[in-house]
């Protein structure tokens, strides 16, 4: 991969994560920042490291994905740091076993209600138990997005959660990682289902 082509794949992903318009998929990838632009760029020498990192595309939006899942501010500098690349590892230990994962977590979670829907469900418009321990870093942020995926809940989340300032960041980042995730459903919605009958 080219230094550019890094370049290209990083803006684009942290427009995707910081503005609701924006779409990767949608536009593959793509920005409107030309080459000349990209040279006058003082901060290039950190894409040319990058690129050297990558053997492929697929593998450099991964790794960016991760790490702007942890931080969507994330400045190209800490890409090259260590951390960077155990935050990588770690993304892609959970996404190589997420169905272990899933299950691991649902568990986790509905062993401490009485009710399923306790689990998803806006109190007095504070933080449903799901959200508290995705952010906690108790159930990892995939589980979140499964589970959104089969119940849909993300919508009325926003409507009853007071909360104005942290949620609808959150949301966000929710929302456009989900993109990421390639799932097959119904595997999860089995898995669901073994654990809350």
């Amino acid at each position: 991969m080219t230094p550019y082509e890094v370049f290209g794949i990083y803006q684009a992903l942290k427009l995707h994560f910081t503005q609701e318009s924006y779409d990767f998929h949608k536009y593959n990838g793509k920005s409107r920042i030309s080459l000349d632009a990209f040279d006058k760029r003082k901060d290039k020498w950190h894409f040319a490291k990058l690129s050297r990192k990558f053997n492929d595309r697929d593998e450099c939006i991964n790794f960016i994905v991760a790490n702007l899942l942890e931080d969507s501010q994330s400045w190209v500098g800490n890409l090259l740091m260590t951390e960077a690349d155990e935050i990588y590892k770690g993304r892609q230990k959970v996404i190589q076993s997420l169905s272990y994962v899933f299950e691991n977590d649902c568990r986790h979670l509905f062993e401490e209600v009485s009710n399923p829907n306790d689990v998803i469900k806006v109190a007095d418009g504070d933080y449903p138990v799901l959200l508290k321990k995705t952010m906690q870093k108790v159930v990892q942020p995939e589980t979140l997005c499964v589970l959104n995926k089969i119940l849909g809940f993300l919508p009325n989340w926003s409507k009853q959660i007071n909360d104005t300032i942290v949620w609808p960041n959150y949301r966000m980042k929710i929302l456009k990682y989900s993109d990421f995730l390639l799932l097959d459903t119904n595997k999860y919605k089995m898995i669901l289902k073994k654990i809350i009958t």
